[in-house]
């Protein structure tokens, strides 16, 4: 190409450039911004990305890749996943865990997924936190002891939960045929799997003398005890539940149980486009810090525009995929992309929608470390806020306002 030519191309592309930042710079519906956000403000040349990066990636984030228009500003990582995070495995199962050590925003819990084949036994401990957790697959058996000396026993399944308060020692055992698979919260987010108060541990660094003492047998009784802890280890298959419980049955019946069957519970919102199922303080009783929700959504499904007033939101996403936009004072909003085995997260307060973009139901749990589930529809403060005060704000026709679902629906379209 001679010089000319050359001169004559790039005044050519600069002027079209020129023309396309005048019409990206003027906000418009669905593109808020100046100066302008979003792949379709971008002249082709700074829209291409020639890497070097990971296709396999970009493939499950193109939300990150090319946000929406409306998307604006920074936000702390609220995604993470247990699909990448380090497995410890031993003879009878596995775990790995995300705490805020890996996660800076999960400041209110973290969360461990677990493994356990049949027989496979979690050792009995302890820990300083209090320990929730959902089933995912297979069945358990659970132990725990209260305060008072009541002993609770129960096999548990998939879509069943457990909570265990903190400083009440249990156990966990995965049950035949097929073991089972959980995942668990703890109500602080520094809390760890692998720094539990352990039974082998403390006998095995308690003099000799003092075991016998504080046991009324010879300390010879303990003399083959393990002198590392075993965590989790291959143990044999336990018999009936019900002899269990009759074995344990002498310190009476705790007031409430420990377990709640959250897959079979009535949904507290349920119409064509999914369904919210929940346990709180007031179904689940024993369950004093932390609330959940097990919510449903069809393929092409809207989880409505929302907010929690009382505690952060952590999700553990269980099956599809899809798509979620937190939004925040700035303005900020940022939409990332989710997968089964992926974990999300949303401050206090902060407004936020969830979309299935899948072809298959979208699963996932939301946590939140309190006692009562409290929600706030962004659709329902509008419809009961006086209709002529929300057109000042919107320009919306009140007629047209009163079109809008006024009945917390959840889940759109009803």
């Amino acid at each position: 190409m001679d010089q000319i030519s050359r001169r004559v191309v790039l005044a050519l592309g600069a002027v079209g450039g020129g023309v396309l930042a005048a019409t990206a710079h003027a906000a418009s519906f669905g593109n808020p911004d100046q100066p302008a956000e979003g792949a379709i403000n971008a002249n082709p040349a700074g829209l291409s990305d020639p890497g070097p990066k990971n296709p396999v990636l970009d493939s499950q984030f193109p939300s990150r890749g090319s946000p929406p228009a409306t998307d604006i500003g920074d936000m702390p990582q609220f995604w993470s996943s247990f699909n990448t995070a380090a497995k410890r495995i031993q003879n009878g199962g596995w775990a790995r865990q995300v705490t805020q050590s890996d996660f800076a925003i999960s400041e209110a819990v973290s969360g461990v997924n677990m493994r356990l084949g049949p027989g496979g036994i979690r050792e009995m401990h302890w820990h300083l936190a209090a320990e929730w957790a959902i089933m995912t697959n297979g069945r358990c058996r659970v132990t725990v002891l209260d305060p008072q000396g009541r002993a609770y026993v129960q096999d548990v399944e998939a879509g069943d939960l457990w909570y265990f308060p903190a400083g009440y020692p249990h156990s966990l055992q995965g049950l035949g045929p097929d073991g089972c698979e959980f995942v668990i919260v703890f109500d602080q987010g520094n809390q760890s799997e692998y720094n539990t108060l352990l039974v082998t541990d403390w006998l095995a660094h308690t003099p000799p003398e003092v075991l016998a003492l504080n046991f009324g047998v010879p300390a010879d009784t303990f003399k083959s005890i393990p002198l590392n802890d075993l965590w989790i280890f291959q143990g044999k298959e336990p018999g009936p539940l019900a002899d269990d419980q009759a074995a344990v049955a002498s310190g009476g019946t705790p007031p409430e149980p420990f377990t709640f069957r959250l897959g079979q519970s009535e949904p507290i919102r349920n119409n064509k486009s999914g369904k919210l199922q929940l346990a709180d303080s007031s179904t689940f009783k024993v369950s004093k810090t932390i609330a959940a929700a097990l919510e449903t959504l069809a393929p092409g499904a809207v989880r409505e525009m929302h907010w929690h007033p009382n505690a952060d939101e952590w999700q553990y996403w269980i099956e599809g995929e899809g798509r979620m936009t937190v939004f925040d004072a700035g303005p900020r909003a940022q939409t990332g992309d989710f997968h089964a085995g992926d974990i999300g997260y949303v401050k206090r307060g902060q407004g936020h929608f969830i979309q299935n973009t899948g072809t298959t139901e979208l699963r996932f749990l939301a946590v939140f470390k309190i006692a009562e589930y409290q929600e706030v529809g962004l659709s329902n403060w509008l419809t009961h806020t006086p209709p002529q005060l929300v057109a000042q704000h919107l320009n919306i026709d009140p007629a047209v306002l009163a079109k809008f679902p006024n009945d917390r629906p959840g889940i759109l379209p009803r």
